[in-house]
């Protein structure tokens, strides 16, 4: 086809992408490890037709992921349906639902050193899916709700626990309640932003992060998403090193 195949010369893109990875050797303070990131929207189905999800765009959790394969970092990348293509170097696990999610964490978390979870995963779904579309009505429609499966929560089960990192997105009390979140699912690291200020969080080119730990708090000021995701990489590989001493 002449447009793909063994010896097809590597998109501009991705040369700058394995040359910037090598040139800066000396700043890959992940080399060695394994991190997976997950990224994007999850979408909970209604019927074949409808869902329900979010405004994630999967920007940050994309940025992340070059920034850790940037680092040295081998990257597994799962990700909801997103209008990108996974960074050059990335490996790129492709789901739908917070189950099918759930599952691709699942299928390798144990193996990883480092699990960041960027992803903006539905919190409910509908108890059943509709196997056929729902037809209009004039009468009020209900929907059943049922919780899904806590991601992040579930790393405490495992026999072996990567360095965990969560996202907290918020629109009001954005400490306290990253910080609530921080404890009750036992993370190393939250990384807390305000999704309700115009410019930043969801869809946006830009953001603005609070990282907190345990005895932890930098602010990370609005700024490329891209340049945010170098330093808060730049952060989780000396947490996680100072954890491992």
């Amino acid at each position: 086809c002449g447009e793909s195949g063994a010896g097809r010369l590597l998109t501009l893109t991705e040369i700058v992408v394995q040359l910037t990875a090598h040139l800066n050797s000396a700043e890959q303070c992940l080399a060695g490890k394994k991190v997976m990131i997950t990224a994007g929207p999850t979408i909970e189905a209604i019927d074949p037709v409808r869902f329900l999800s979010n405004h994630s765009s999967g920007k940050m959790g994309y940025a992340l992921a070059q920034a850790a394969y940037s680092a040295g970092a081998e990257v597994t990348l799962v990700s909801g349906p997103v209008a990108m293509s996974a960074p050059a170097g990335v490996t790129l696990v492709s789901v739908h639902s917070a189950e099918q999610m759930f599952n691709a964490v699942q299928a390798s978390v144990q193996q990883m050193d480092i699990f960041i979870g960027c992803a903006a995963v539905a919190d409910y779904r509908p108890e059943s899916v509709q196997s056929q579309k729902i037809k209009k009505s004039p009468e009020v429609m209900t929907i059943q709700l049922t919780p899904t499966i806590d991601i992040l929560a579930s790393l405490n089960d495992l026999p072996t626990k990567p360095f965990a990192v969560g996202f907290a997105a918020e629109t009001q009390n954005i400490k306290d309640y990253a910080l609530g979140k921080l404890e009750a699912k036992k993370c190393d690291l939250i990384m807390a932003n305000h999704v309700g200020i115009e410019g930043t969080g969801f869809g946006s080119d830009d953001n603005a992060v609070t990282v907190l730990g345990h005895d932890l708090q930098i602010e990370l000021p609005k700024q490329s998403k891209t340049m945010l995701a170098r330093a808060m990489i730049s952060i989780i590989a000396d947490t996680y090193k100072q954890r491992k001493l």
